[in-house]
């Protein structure tokens, strides 16, 4: 009986140390893989908007580190979920409300964020597998991607990841969590991702995040 108790609460232990350290890790990773996908994008510093199918092909055709950063994103998307769910959790006084409707909110957006980097990710590599001539007579058909045509307009939806994390932000900074200045930074970072496609504005803001998420992180991975 004593034996079965012991075993149940050495499992309870482990669990809950696991629980702890892979949401310390969340909190590391979650901006850090954005940061790796971003930066390793072609011509980072083109500082070009996308808008037609030319310069979606200048990225994507033979570049294979811009699949592969895309590919980071999408296996970042499990980390994401992690965070805004052990956020919700971590946040139980002031910030409760911030930190529930911010896992709804970003939950959803993460998985958006899986829709779109995910199928076009894996769709633009399978393209890119083409026969020059083959690829070179199907390319015109690509506008549909740039124009967003059919359901991938939903890919919009990708603003409740944003808005999922300005709200967590703000109970963290209520809970004194966080210092005031990660949350300017994050909250910065974050918004810096809402922008036509310009890779370099997505690193910076990706950057700014890993400034105020990692040491934070490495606390709570240390239990401090």
């Amino acid at each position: 009986m004593m034996r079965n108790r012991k075993a149940k609460e050495m499992n309870s232990v482990t669990i809950e140390t696991i629980r702890k350290k892979g949401y310390a890790l969340s909190i590391i990773l979650y901006p850090l893989m954005l940061f790796i996908g971003f930066v390793t994008h072609p011509n980072l510093l083109a500082m070009e908007p996308l808008h037609t199918v030319e310069q979606l092909v200048a990225r994507f055709h033979n570049n294979p580190m811009y699949h592969y950063g895309h590919l980071i994103v999408t296996f970042a998307v499990p980390v994401v979920i992690v965070y805004f769910i052990g956020t919700m959790n971590l946040l139980q006084g002031e910030g409760k409300k911030y930190g529930f409707w911010g896992a709804v909110l970003g939950v959803f957006g993460a998985f958006i964020l899986a829709v779109d980097k995910g199928a076009l990710c894996l769709t633009m590599s399978a393209f890119d597998t083409l026969p020059e001539e083959q690829f070179a007579a199907f390319s015109p058909y690509l506008e549909v991607i740039v124009s967003k045509d059919g359901l991938l307009f939903i890919v919009w939806l990708l603003f409740a990841l944003i808005i999922g994390g300005i709200l967590q932000t703000i109970g963290l900074v209520r809970e004194r969590v966080i210092k005031k200045w990660q949350a300017v930074l994050i909250i910065i970072g974050l918004l810096l991702l809402v922008n036509p496609d310009i890779e370099l504005i997505s690193s910076i803001g990706s950057f700014l995040m890993c400034v105020a998420y990692i040491p934070w992180g490495w606390r709570e991975l240390h239990g401090k």
